[in-house]
């Protein structure tokens, strides 16, 4: 972490200001590699360990650690970034726009390998504040580490460690997998000042009924148990045969838009130029998870019903939820 970390981040027991306690080693990029943070006023002690601030309250609940395991298993195997994300996560933020970042003090809640933490940088944010709970944090530093502009921490959505400072925050693909996805939407947007935005991306239950009624069954009670590489061999056999589908029956129109007559077809066409190992990887993350709720529109509404104004639900492609709104 670098010094200038300190003016974001905050102790995840009692929200108070953290200073730096003890100071081993640092790199050639200004990161303080080892060392300890004290929390000023409940005394708190926090490692730094390889370069990140490790902020976990002391009680962390068994669930999310195990979801964040299993997900961090798939960011150290499989962690490169790619040219095609910023357009899939400008889609899935929208309207928000690169502009809307630019001089913006940004919290990320679940940052994974560190893609939309990039992203988010290089479109002139003034700092970029990026967390999770899992291992995956550490790819993410090692993503953003030469960023100047970026500060990564291992800390809980439900619990987050940063000050309530920030003129945006989103989470896009993680609110539903916490235990409780609208308590995870009201934390992150405590984070963001008076008049400050925050946007998120969570799974529809709208349009994915098969997936609640067969697939999940199935994750909850099997694959979610199984070792984390066994099931990668047991996600090639589907992973090939969804992407032979996408290829011969889902080549986007040129309004870029999936066959209307073909079920996910929007949602497919979006994935006609990966590679079959980003299929792969879609595949995985859908059997892997010990967590996952497909919400309702009307559930997701709730969340911004009432201490927002400018408020906006958008159903993205007919199987997911987009939201922004502003914090009064």
């Amino acid at each position: 972490m670098r010094p200038e970390a300190l003016n974001f981040l905050a102790c995840p027991s009692c929200g108070h200001t953290l200073s730096l306690s003890r100071q081993g080693n640092c790199d050639d990029a200004g990161h303080i590699v080892s060392g300890e943070l004290a929390c000023v006023a409940c005394r708190g002690n926090f490692p730094i360990r390889d370069g990140l601030p490790i902020l976990l309250p002391g009680s962390t609940e068994t669930v999310k650690t195990e979801t964040a395991s299993r997900f961090a298993e798939e960011w150290l195997r499989w962690s490169d970034l790619r040219d095609y994300y910023k357009e899939e996560f400008f889609a899935w933020i929208a309207p928000l726009e690169p502009s809307d970042f630019a001089g913006k003090l940004v919290f990320e809640g679940g940052c994974g390998k560190g893609r939309h933490t990039a992203i988010a940088a290089s479109c002139g944010a003034r700092a970029v504040v990026a967390i999770d709970l899992g291992d995956s944090a550490f790819v993410a530093y090692r993503h953003t580490r030469d960023l100047p502009n970026v500060h990564v921490a291992i800390g809980d959505l439900l619990r987050p460690p940063v000050k309530p400072v920030f003129d945006l925050a989103f989470s896009v693909g993680v609110l539903h997998h916490l235990p409780d996805p609208a308590a995870g939407f009201l934390s992150l947007a405590s984070r963001v000042r008076p008049g400050g935005q925050v946007s998120f991306w969570v799974y529809g239950q709208e349009g994915n009924e098969w997936i609640t009624r067969y697939v999940n069954p199935l994750r909850v009670n099997f694959t979610s148990k199984l070792p984390a590489g066994f099931l990668r061999v047991l996600c090639w056999p589907p992973s090939l045969l969804l992407w032979g589908v996408i290829k011969l029956f889902y080549r986007p129109r040129a309004n870029r838009k999936g066959p209307a007559f073909l079920p996910y077809g929007d949602y497919f066409a979006s994935m006609y130029s990966y590679p079959f190992d980003e299929i792969h990887a879609n595949v995985f993350d859908q059997l892997v998870t010990p967590v996952a709720y497909y919400l309702r529109g009307d559930e997701v509404r709730a969340w911004v019903a009432s201490g927002f104004d400018d408020a906006a639900v958008r159903s993205h492609r007919g199987y997911s939820w987009s939201g922004l709104a502003r914090v009064k």
